[in-house]
């Protein structure tokens, strides 16, 4: 009998409750730069949304063909850069999070 080898979901509190299931990621995107380099100020229409962010919290894995999870590349307190279209926006306790699969994440920053 083989025993399975399981990656603890973590969760922070910040997070409030919400956990990823498999191999999602559950990301507080930054915020967006209310003015420009040159100092003139951006109306909130014309903010790009950032394409990076904090990692609140991660599921368990993804499930490989042996059963046992694959482990993260990433961790909780990470802060990374992803596609402008990446995962899913999700509204949880008046903060807005961002959902996504690790495969969308394209780097950590350090």
């Amino acid at each position: 009998m083989s025993t399975k080898t399981q990656a603890k979901p973590t969760t922070s509190k910040k997070s409030g409750g919400v956990r990823p299931l498999g191999d999602r990621v559950l990301i507080k995107r930054a915020e967006a730069e209310a003015k420009t380099a040159g100092g003139i100020l951006l109306p909130e229409s014309a903010k790009d949304k950032p394409k990076e962010g904090t990692v609140i919290a991660i599921g368990e894995g993804r499930t490989l063909d042996n059963g046992s999870r694959s482990s993260f590349s990433v961790k909780v307190g990470d802060t990374v850069l992803f596609t402008s279209y990446a995962g899913t926006e999700v509204k949880y306790g008046g903060e807005e999070y961002l959902i996504m699969r690790e495969e969308d994440i394209l780097g950590i920053i350090e």
